[in-house]
């Protein structure tokens, strides 16, 4: 436990009081880190691991990235318990790809498991397995990231191939966790009914994963790029329609999969 509590990572924000990314009320540990660039990533500043500084409006600037300790983390994560246990929530990992720091992800999930914190982690599962394998006691929900099933449109639009995450997904889908299938919904990438149903069946192929989640494309995060002077790829996209979206929704429905617009 002394080991896992000064165990030290890279993160650039904990977000507290989120009722997305996981059951119940939850804190979110954003960890720095990324190897996928995915055009319309909405925090550009997760993806490069060194500390950043990104541009304000009132022409300063903010440092992006800190490291801290896993006790660090823990006592900010403790402060929302009393909501945690009314709501069923807890702690949930994302990034970035959170798996990209394996022994600090490691570390934060065993520490929050012993103190009786329900466990969650966004993402793609682009890691080795043995990475994965060594989180699953102390994960309770796995929401991971699938957004295509065609290899080379998959690396076109994140700069890699999914293969090793398609494949991790379905070995972690024989090990009895809770996973959540998650797609951001891009049009131009993956927002047609032909690609929808795709991915929906895919996860109708696994057999223990029974739900998918849609997520809209917005453009929210896409200031950040100019303030990290970059340029946002995406910036002529328009966010789906509801009607879109309730369309596709319906198509992963008769798939026979649970589904909802939204995380």
């Amino acid at each position: 436990m002394q080991n896992e509590i000064n165990q030290t990572g890279r993160i650039f924000d904990i977000q507290r009081f989120s009722v997305h990314d996981g059951p119940g009320v939850r804190t979110i540990v954003f960890l720095k880190g990324c190897l996928l660039r995915c055009r319309w990533c909405c925090n550009p500043e997760s993806q490069n691991y060194k500390i950043e500084q990104m541009a304000q409006p009132d022409g300063k600037t903010k440092t992006v990235g800190r490291d801290v300790t896993v006790g660090e983390v823990l006592a900010e994560v403790q402060k929302d318990a009393l909501y945690y246990r009314r709501s069923g929530g807890g702690a949930t990992l994302s990034g970035g790809e959170c798996l990209c720091q394996a022994d600090f992800a490691y570390a934060l999930l065993k520490t929050f498991k012993e103190n009786s914190i329900n466990t969650a982690i966004e993402t793609t599962l682009c890691a080795d397995y043995d990475v994965i394998q060594r989180i699953i006691p102390y994960t309770d929900t796995f929401l991971v990231d699938v957004k295509h099933t065609n290899f080379e449109k998959h690396k076109e639009f994140t700069t890699r191939s999914n293969e090793l995450m398609l494949e991790n997904l379905r070995r972690l889908s024989k090990e009895g966790k809770h996973i959540i299938v998650r797609v951001p919904t891009i049009p131009t990438f993956n927002a047609t009914v032909q690609e929808i149903r795709q991915i929906a069946q895919f996860v109708r192929s696994l057999e223990t994963v029974k739900e998918m989640h849609l997520l809209p494309y917005h453009n929210f995060g896409s200031d950040k790029y100019k303030n990290l002077g970059r340029d946002y790829l995406m910036k002529d996209i328009q966010t789906p329609t509801d009607e879109h979206m309730q369309m596709l929704k319906e198509v992963v429905i008769s798939e026979g999969i649970k589904c909802q617009i939204g995380g």
